[in-house]
């Protein structure tokens, strides 16, 4: 137990021996030097040093005198004051650092992207800072990890659009099924996920080889501008197909598979972009 506590207050910037001398200044205060030496076994020669420092920071207080005694500040005020001086660290960065904004929002870069969870966190950034409008295609199996942000996204009122390989159900966006979703993860072997967000900024790569996932996000409008209009003419076609599906498979096959293999450059028909 006593382990955990010393753990935990090391995650809150403390040294070991300052926290073995705060904590025996808990269970027992107040107390010289000598004695919070003696019982939290940090060495003699160490104590006066680690005692300054937790005055100066103030995490305890001492009585000034011949001898002088010190007692800790109570823990909840302690966590208190470590929980204020983080919020104002943390408001000070975004002050400063927020000059640097250009550099994370510049439209003339691609930047690429490493690691299915490193795919996911992007997206999910791009997700929490659309405001009008998102159109994502996406796997059934990627589809839980970024559901709750898609749900916020629309409850603050931006239109969601899911283009989906295999079932989606969702009651806060439009869905609209792809066909084939087994068949195509098959053929390109792997399956990808792509993000337009506000028609500003995009998110598109393979999301299926773990670590080795990779992906591009760019606000760049000569990618942003192009990808956002494929994934619309995705949903026009898919419109076409709910109206005339019959006639439409009859000229080009199931799902219009004929189309599919007409358009492919292999003889297997698949699109080898996973080497």
């Amino acid at each position: 137990m006593k382990e955990n506590i010393l753990d935990t207050l090391k995650n809150l910037n403390f040294t070991e021996y300052e926290a073995k001398a705060y904590l025996t200044l808990l269970e027992a205060s107040p107390l010289t030097g000598y004695a919070v030496a003696k019982n939290s076994g940090v060495p003699r020669s160490k104590i006066y040093e680690v005692l300054d420092s937790l005055t100066i920071r103030g995490d305890i207080l001492v009585s000034p005198g011949n001898t002088p005694q010190y007692t800790p500040v109570p823990a909840k005020e302690l966590i208190k004051n470590r929980r204020m001086k983080a919020d104002e660290h943390f408001e000070q960065a975004e002050i400063l650092l927020e000059k640097f904004e250009h550099s994370a929002n510049d439209r003339e870069n691609i930047w690429n992207i490493t690691g299915r969870s490193e795919i996911l966190d992007k997206v999910k950034a791009c997700i929490i800072s659309a405001k009008n409008r998102i159109l994502l295609e996406i796997w059934k199996e990627d589809f839980k990890e970024l559901e709750p942000e898609l749900k916020q996204a629309a409850i603050r009122g931006v239109s969601v659009t899911i283009i989906a390989y295999g079932e989606i159900i969702s009651d806060f966006a439009n869905v609209y099924l792809h066909d084939m979703s087994d068949e195509i993860t098959e053929e390109y072997g792997g399956r990808w996920l792509v993000i337009s967000g506000d028609d500003s900024e995009v998110v598109a790569g393979i999301v299926s080889l773990g670590k080795d996932s990779r992906a591009a996000w760019t606000m760049h409008v000569g990618l942003v501008m192009p990808i956002t209009e494929v994934m619309i003419h995705d949903l026009y076609l898919m419109e076409i197909m709910k109206k005339h599906r019959e006639i439409l498979e009859e000229s080009f096959g199931k799902n219009l598979i004929n189309l599919r293999h007409k358009f492919a450059i292999h003889p297997d028909y698949k699109k080898h972009y996973v080497k």
